[in-house]
């Protein structure tokens, strides 16, 4: 199977990074957050990463309290020398109290989350860890000197950071280098244009966009969360894919239609290619990271990396973010959005 399907082109993940395909997998929905899984069809799916050339595997510790790390072990045992493994901290889940969350990013969790991450994913090392959110009641510095201890101690290689702000990644690294920005960027979801695409730019950080198929929508999966998903749906919580927004944003996808129609591509395909060629508007390395369950999907996703949009088509979606009815979360105020000074 590996043999017959075409693999995507590499890039260097920041500056001094590691080699991943400029397509990465984002492995939360396998075992978490939207609804039922399939164990063997997503283990066939993580598979044809490896045959895609999709290398950058990202997951946290969070994604069903850990079960996806557990989840991805044997796999990462089988590929460890082919794939880049992403995991993050920051967003502590119990599952003994389903309605517990908080942020921590102080140095003695920031520790007990790593070796428990290592534990579970059964590596010695990590090659991204992020910072999955920031609690602003810490010092930036401390919890980024505590992250730059383990990459000094080779628990870990290099360091990432998630839902930040501009001037936060400059003073990030500042400290220690930061190799990758993760925050939502696609058509439907452009705040982080506001500052820290720049400054990351400036800085040679790759930008990891996740969710950059707005969660399914964008892909014509689903046109009311409230209607058509299941009750552990993840996403029947986001204000922009229910009831009026859900409706008042499926009529935007009209142009998205008509270009894939043009190009004989799904309109997946579309709106990835847009987030991909984010690298050439904003000058730098840009991976998103789309999630399937389906090993179709998977390779459906990577040949969007040899789709380019033209001027005139980049100019008919270039209004499309502005017109997006409802926020990307109900709370928005752990994004980066929220410290936005002008956002």
């Amino acid at each position: 199977m590996g043999n017959t399907i075409e693999q995507i082109r590499k890039v260097e993940l920041g500056t001094g990074g590691p080699l991943v395909g400029v397509q990465g997998f984002g492995a939360m929905g396998i075992s978490a957050a939207y609804g039922r899984t399939d164990d063997d069809a997503a283990r066939e799916t993580l598979e044809a990463t490896v045959a895609a050339g999709v290398t950058l595997i990202d997951t946290a510790d969070m994604y069903g309290v850990g079960a996806n790390e557990e989840f991805l072990a044997p796999f990462v045992a089988a590929h460890r020398d082919e794939i880049t493994l992403a995991t993050k901290f920051g967003i502590e889940y119990r599952a003994d109290d389903p309605g517990y969350r908080a942020i921590r990013n102080d140095p003695g969790y920031i520790r007990q989350a790593v070796e428990a991450s290592l534990r579970r994913l059964g590596v010695e090392v990590i090659d991204l860890y992020y910072m999955h959110r920031r609690d602003p009641g810490i010092p930036l510095a401390e919890s980024v000197g505590a992250m730059a201890e383990l990459v000094r101690e080779g628990k870990v290689k290099h360091l990432g950071l998630s839902e930040v702000t501009g001037a936060e990644l400059r003073e990030a690294h500042g400290v220690h280098p930061i190799a990758a920005v993760q925050t939502e960027w696609s058509l439907f979801s452009r705040d982080v244009e506001h500052s820290v695409v720049g400054v990351a730019a400036e800085l040679g950080v790759a930008f990891v966009p996740y969710s950059p198929l707005g969660r399914g929508f964008l892909t014509g999966s689903f046109s009311d969360a409230d209607k058509e998903l299941s009750g552990s749906d993840f996403r029947k919580l986001l204000p922009r894919y229910t009831g009026d927004n859900a409706r008042a944003n499926a009529a935007l996808l009209a142009p998205l239609h008509k270009i894939a129609a043009d190009h004989g591509a799904t309109t997946a395909q579309i709106a990835l290619a847009w987030v991909q060629q984010r690298s050439e508007v904003h000058g730098l390395t840009v991976v998103p990271i789309p999630g399937t369950r389906k090993r179709d999907r998977l390779l459906e996703n990577a040949g969007a990396t040899r789709i380019t949009l033209s001027a005139d088509e980049l100019a008919v979606l270039e209004p499309v973010a502005g017109q997006v009815a409802g926020d990307r979360y109900a709370d928005m105020s752990l994004t980066s959005a929220a410290r936005e000074p002008q956002a």
